[in-house]
Parts: structure tokens; C-alpha cells; sequence
């Protein structure tokens, strides 16, 4: 009873808090223990994080389910270790594990129980270690795997026909590019779905050099792979084994291969025409009695590489029949390109069926009768017309002036200004006057002289005399221009 007694007295201790590794950085989900010259891992792991980071250290191996204690984990990057070997179940108890970094450590291969526990990964990085093999299996089990880097390894060859358990629907990347494979199956690659092409890198490797090999990547640049046309200049071929750098850039320079007949596959292409707004179907020729099964599927790849099966995808703009007919709900420009089809009896065995370039075009406006050249020469003719009118046709601002004289009468000036400026001779001279070639030339010297803020006329040498009619009339007119301009008051 006192014993009781004593434990109910007894003051309760509070649960210990998650204390963070000696050297480490943590946040409420982020546990980094980077460039600590580690050569084991922490004991203690707060179990709230979800993202591990583990590089840069001296980490040469992983125990057994050392990630048991964080049940959340989503996010490990343990890349530029040491660790050469991983154990049967160092990666157990990891199933919520979506990327996974091991890029720059000393792995030799990729054994077939190393990711298998990682049921939920979608990137795994292994690049730049010294693996050489890699298993049949390796990645059988990892059906949501969407990116695989294994560049720049030592890999002589590669489980290619393996491939289709990547994950066949979800697989859009497989580096191999900067190993050392020599020699590829070309008819087992070319049968790949499209998603799985568009993403396999296979530059900087010693490959043989052959025309379906040169065939299959130049359909693949001509698609528009970007593992192919992001780098073109990379893809090199060997043209001998007794000569070690006997490389070329095959498809920058491909004379050699102009002799290489096209595949049978690009024979077989269809092609087809739509309008903006039209629904398509897209129907593949099933007489081939090997197709036809009781368990087989459809799958159609479309242009930009997404696999479509029974019913559609989930907008409702595509959609396949159970016959293997696609239907494209609404024709728009961004859905041309080469459509493939696929006849499937298990996940693991499918056969091509047909290719359709389904080419979406906008519908010609109606009336449309003139072409755009026709259109611009008649816009340049209307704008010349239009120029030579301003230039030539422009009315007259001074309506008195451009009235045409009577006939047989004096010359009716518009001002004293204009008659005095004028150098032709009057129509009315006597007729006495000798035909001469000399002009009489009135002009104006307003800045010379002036009287009583007038200004006065200079006359030419040869003008006849100043008590000439003519000259009386120009004095008295431009004795009223002065006087208009002139501040002083008129005084008759």
C-alpha cells in the first residue's frame, strides 16, 4: 500500500524531446548533416523528418533497416560517399521513400535486392559511380520509377529487354549516356513505347556503328526526341573495334549512312488531315490474328509522349474504344503529331499496331478570294494614287489669286506686293516699245531707307520714268502696305 501510495505521488516526468545529431541542421521536417566527415550514421533521427540529407560525408555503409525509425521519410541524399556495397534490407522499412540520391559513391553494380523494399520511388540517382552491371531484375518491382540516371558508370552493356518493367506507363527518363556500351538492340529499343524513346539518352558511348542503328535515331530526331535532338553532336558510333578512336558524330556528319534504306516502320506511317474543331478517330488495321486475344488491351502514345488506355485520359479530350479505336473529342493545333498504337496481352508483352501524323489545320475564312501578295501590291498602288493626289491635285488657299485674268484685259493682281515682284513685262505696253531681252526689276530694300515709317521703293536703272503712270500706281500701293504695317496713324 505505501508502495502505491509513493508511485501515485510521484511526479510524472515529461516524454524527452527529439534532440537534433551534434553537427547536424534541423527544421520541423529537414534533417541535414552535410560535410560532417561522417563515417556512420547518427544514432538519434527525429522521426518528424521528411527529407534526409547524408552527403558529402565518409559514410562506406548502411545497416540493416537504419531508416526504421523515420517512418515519413519521402526525400535521402547520401551522394558523394564511399559506400560500395548495400545490404539485403538496408532499404527496408522505406516504402513511403519517392527519391532516392546515391550519385558520386563507389558502387560496383546494381544488384536486384538493393531497391526492391522502395515500392513508392520515382527518381533514383546513380550516376557518376563505377557500376558495370546491372541486373535483369534490378527494377522489376518499382512500378511508380519515373527517372533513372546512370550516366557516366562503366557499363558495357544494359538488360535493355528488362526495360518494359520500368514502370511502362509512368518511365520517362533512362540516362545511360557516358558509359562504354558497345553494342544496343535496335529492334528491341525501336519497339519501346514513345514515352520511353523520348527519354532514353544513350550519347558519349562507343556504340557500333549501323544503319538501323543511324535509322532508329534519325526517326527519333525527326520526332523531335529530346534525347536525340537536345544532343545531337554527342551521339558518336565506332566505325571499327581494331581501332580504338575511330569515332564519328553520325548524325553530323552522315554521308557514310546515305545508302541506308528507310525502315519498314516509316513506310507503314499514315498520315492524316483534320480541321480545328473536328473530331477525329484514329483506327489501326487489326486483321493480324495474333492480335486478337481475349486479354488484349489497347494503348495509344500520343504526340507529346503520354500513354492513353480504356476509357481516356481524365479530361475526356481523348479517348480509346475497346476495339482500340482513339477518338480526339475537339481538334486543336497543339494535338498534331504521330499518334502509335499498341496491342498489349500482358504488362510485359505488347506489340505495335500503327502510326498515324495527324496534321490539324485552321479552315480557309470564306470570300477569301485575293492571296496576300495580290493584297500588298493593291495596298501599294492605292497608297502611290493617293501621294500623286496630295502632291498635284492639293487646291488653291488663295482663291483670288488663281482666278484666271479676263482675256484682253489689264492683269488683275491680288496685291501690291505680287505686281511688284513680277518680272514679266505688262501686256500693255504702248506700242512703241522695242522688243527687248532685258527685264525691268522692281524690288524692295525695307531695311535701306524709310520715311516716315514708310518704306521706299528702289528703282531699277532702266525703269522708264517716275512719273509713269505704272510707277505712280506702285508708289501710291505700297504707301498703303506701309501704312498698314506701320504704328504711326494714317493722315489723309
Amino acid at each position: 500500500l505505501l508502495l502505491l501510495l509513493l508511485q501515485l505521488c510521484a511526479p510524472r516526468t515529461s516524454p524527452q524531446p527529439h534532440r537534433c545529431p551534434s553537427g547536424c541542421i534541423c527544421t520541423s521536417d529537414l534533417l541535414s548533416c552535410s560535410r560532417q566527415m561522417l563515417q556512420r550514421v547518427p544514432q538519434a533521427l527525429p522521426p518528424t523528418t521528411t527529407t534526409l540529407d547524408l552527403s558529402h560525408n565518409a559514410l562506406s555503409q548502411l545497416h540493416d533497416r537504419w531508416l526504421a525509425a523515420l517512418p515519413h521519410l519521402e526525400a535521402l541524399h547520401i551522394n558523394h560517399n564511399q559506400i560500395r556495397d548495400l545490404s539485403p534490407r538496408a532499404f527496408h522499412n522505406a516504402s513511403f521513400l519517392r527519391h532516392l540520391d546515391m550519385s558520386s559513391n563507389h558502387l560496383q553494380a546494381v544488384k536486384r535486392h538493393y531497391f526492391e523494399a522502395l515500392v513508392s520511388l520515382e527518381e533514383l540517382l546513380l550516376y557518376n559511380n563505377r557500376i558495370t552491371r546491372v541486373d535483369e531484375n534490378a527494377f522489376a518491382k518499382l512500378s511508380d520509377l519515373r527517372k533513372v540516371y546512370l550516366s557516366w558508370n562503366n557499363l558495357t552493356a544494359f538488360p535493355f529487354h528488362a526495360v518494359q518493367g520500368l514502370g511502362i506507363y509512368n518511365l520517362r527518363t533512362l540516362d545511360l549516356s557516358s558509359n562504354n556500351l558497345s553494342s544496343i538492340p535496335v529492334e528491341v529499343l525501336a519497339a519501346l513505347p514513345e514515352n520511353i524513346g523520348n527519354g532514353l539518352y544513350l550519347h558519349n558511348n562507343p556504340i557500333r556503328c549501323s544503319c538501323p542503328l543511324y535509322l532508329m535515331l534519325q526517326r527519333w530526331n525527326q520526332r523531335g526526341f529530346s534525347s536525340v535532338k537536345d544532343f545531337s553532336e554527342e551521339h558518336t558510333c565506332k566505325v571499327s573495334d581494331n581501332v580504338p578512336r575511330s569515332l564519328i558524330k553520325f548524325l553530323k556528319h552522315s554521308q557514310m549512312f546515305e545508302n541506308c534504306s528507310a525502315s519498314a516502320e516509316d513506310a507503314h506511317l499514315s498520315h492524316l488531315e483534320a480541321t480545328v474543331g473536328q473530331p477525329i478517330l484514329l483506327t489501326c488495321n487489326t486483321s493480324n490474328t495474333s492480335l486478337l486475344h481475349t486479354a488484349t488491351t489497347y494503348m495509344w502514345i500520343t504526340p507529346h509522349h503520354e500513354p492513353v488506355k480504356h476509357p481516356g485520359n481524365s479530361n475526356g479530350s481523348l479517348e480509346v474504344y475497346r476495339n482500340g479505336s482513339l477518338r480526339i473529342a475537339v481538334a486543336k493545333p497543339w494535338l498534331s503529331g504521330v499518334y502509335v498504337g499498341l496491342a498489349m496481352n500482358s504488362p510485359y508483352n505488347f506489340s505495335r499496331m500503327c502510326e498515324v501524323n495527324v496534321t490539324v489545320l485552321y479552315p480557309k475564312a470564306a470570300g477569301e478570294t485575293f492571296s496576300t501578295g495580290l493584297t500588298t501590291l493593291l495596298g501599294c498602288i492605292v497608297s502611290l494614287v493617293l501621294v500623286i493626289i496630295y502632291l498635284y491635285l492639293t487646291p488653291c488657299r488663295c482663291l483670288d489669286c488663281c482666278k484666271k485674268p479676263v482675256p484682253l484685259s489689264p492683269p488683275q493682281e491680288c496685291s501690291a506686293q505680287s505686281s511688284i515682284l513680277s518680272t514679266t513685262p505688262p501686256a500693255t505696253d504702248g506700242p512703241n516699245r522695242k522688243a527687248s531681252a532685258n527685264k525691268h526689276v522692281v524690288f524692295l530694300e525695307p531695311i535701306r531707307e524709310t520715311q516716315n515709317g514708310k518704306i521706299r521703293l528702289a528703282l531699277g536703272e532702266d525703269f522708264p520714268d517716275p512719273k509713269h503712270p505704272k510707277v505712280l500706281q506702285l508708289k501710291s500701293d505700297s504707301e498703303s502696305i506701309s501704312s498698314v504695317f506701320s504704328d504711326t496713324p494714317i493722315v489723309s
